[in-house]
């Protein structure tokens, strides 16, 4: 089987149920937006064919405007879609590259994303039509109603925090989206992915989003033999 091909969608648009989180993506932490560092965990990469940066459509312009410098120099595409995520999903399906075999999609307020996690995910999407980065719970969960009353106790073993990046093969991408409704949790195949990967959901989420970038562990780079061969290059 050949490896894939990804197409990179960068969401701006908050996951469903989170909606009041939806400006993490333009935080900046020590002068850079979080939106950018999420796009260059992808850039440099041999089996990443395509990235795009969705909007909402009333931010487009602006949009452009504001990192079109930084994303030309990459060539990252900006595309505008709606306020949901489904809906950027959607926009970004109809722009997919030919040459993509999958579909990679992150949530661009998510800056610290190991490339161990990074590099498992992708692995995944050969073994997978559908596959997401989870995180385990640490603690109890306890239910509530709607006015925030305790209801009952859950233990953490039946959950996990859903996360990005995740990986689709491009046709299950397509089927998925036609009706634009939130993908049902049973189409994901789980893979676990580092705590780290926390949302930055706003400015108070700065202090703790810095810390687990500091955290993330480096690539490895090959030291050179001598300075002979540092010299050849």
């Amino acid at each position: 089987m050949a490896d894939p091909i990804f197409s990179v969608v960068i969401v701006t648009a908050a996951p469903t149920g989170m909606a009041a989180e939806a400006g993490g993506a333009f935080v900046k932490i020590d002068g850079r937006e979080v939106l950018l560092r999420s796009v260059e965990l992808f850039l440099n990469r041999d089996n990443v064919k395509q990235i795009q940066v969705v909007f909402e459509q009333d931010f487009l312009e602006e949009g452009r405007k504001k990192y079109g410098g930084h994303f030309g120099f990459s060539g990252v595409k900006v595309i505008g879609g709606g306020p949901r995520w489904i809906d950027q999903l959607a926009v970004a399906a109809g722009k997919i590259s030919d040459e993509a075999t999958h579909v990679l999609v992150h949530d661009a307020a998510r800056p610290a994303v190991s490339y161990l996690d990074i590099e498992s995910i992708m692995d995944a999407a050969n073994k997978h039509p559908v596959a997401t980065l989870a995180t385990p719970l640490r603690s109890p969960l306890i239910e509530v109603d709607e006015g925030g009353a305790a209801l009952a106790y859950h233990s953490p073993q039946k959950f996990m925090h859903i996360v990005t990046p995740q990986v689709f093969a491009k046709d299950k991408f397509r089927e998925l989206l036609k009706d634009k409704q939130d993908f049902h949790a049973s189409q994901f195949t789980l893979c676990k992915g580092s705590p780290l990967n926390v949302r930055c959901g706003g400015g108070g989420d700065v202090t703790l989003v810095k810390a687990m970038l500091h955290m993330l562990p480096k690539p490895k780079i090959k030291a050179p033999l001598s300075p002979f061969d540092e010299a050849q290059w």
